[in-house]
């Protein structure tokens, strides 16, 4: 078995440069880390290229057994502890990593689900991921994001996500003014939430709507403002006048189950 124990391993270097979204976008690929992501990845079937494990955690129970049986079947790449750590981003590195290819797929919007959601400018990689984790959990499989949202395959965002990565499509909207007027021809509402809105979340029936999330300082962008069709508000009996954007996606979401569910 052959080991890495170079930093200067061309494989090594093309590891540490996809922590940088331009070489991301370019080579199409993205690090997963930790035991239950690699796991999830094999489950759903997502284009593994290769597994880095750590040579140390080949005979301990660091990684279930069964797990790597699942692991041989693909290219696996053994490095060292010290190599291991130089190409983690956390902490305390679980000693298995892998290279996913970012799929070519057909980028066409879903229009059959009752709701579908839109993020404008949303910049905190931990609110995405959690936005992601949290569309995967009410059973939608598609997001729209503004071109100036932040990177869905940035590390931490795939870490917040829990796995929802593999399963909601991600589509990256050139202009998302242009292409929430293009949602409305097939009989959606756009949806937003404002402080000065009449009519709270629990008001409107949540079918066939398009709920737009605005950016954390700015909101939703005026000109989507414009053509909102409907303008909603979170009630909210403290003091605090607006929730993390993360938060307000759930509480808004859930309120679309509970509907569903009677």
């Amino acid at each position: 078995m052959q080991i890495i124990s170079s930093k200067d391993n061309e494989l090594i270097k093309h590891i540490k440069k996809l922590k940088d979204k331009k070489y991301r976008d370019l080579s199409k690929e993205f690090i997963i880390e930790g035991i239950k992501l690699i796991k999830e990845a094999i489950e759903e079937n997502a284009n593994i290229k290769k597994i880095i494990i750590c040579e140390n955690c080949e005979n301990s129970d660091i990684i279930p057994k069964e797990l790597m049986y699942e692991v041989a079947k693909y290219e696996c790449i053994y490095v060292t502890e010290s190599i291991l750590k130089s190409i983690s981003d956390v902490n305390t590195p679980q000693g298995i990593l892998a290279i996913i290819g970012i799929e070519n797929k057909e980028m066409q919007i879903d229009y059959s689900p009752d709701i579908i959601v839109a993020l404008d400018d949303i910049q905190d990689p931990g609110n995405l991921g959690t936005i992601l984790r949290t569309i995967d959990s009410v059973g939608l499989n598609q997001i729209l994001v503004s071109k100036g949202t932040a990177d869905c395959y940035n590390p931490k965002v795939i870490r917040s996500t829990m796995g929802a990565i593999f399963r909601v499509k991600i589509i990256e909207c050139e202009d998302l003014f242009q292409t929430l007027k293009e949602v409305r021809k097939h009989k959606f509402d756009i949806v937003i939430t404002s402080l000065k809105a009449e009519n709270s979340i629990y008001d409107i029936n949540y079918s066939k709507k398009v709920i737009v999330i605005g950016n954390e300082a700015n909101g939703v962008e005026k000109k989507i403002q414009d053509i909102s069709d409907v303008k909603v508000k979170i009630p909210m009996l403290g003091k605090t006048e607006s929730l993390n954007a993360s938060v307000a996606t759930g509480i808004v979401l859930y309120e679309y189950v509970r509907q569903k569910g009677k």
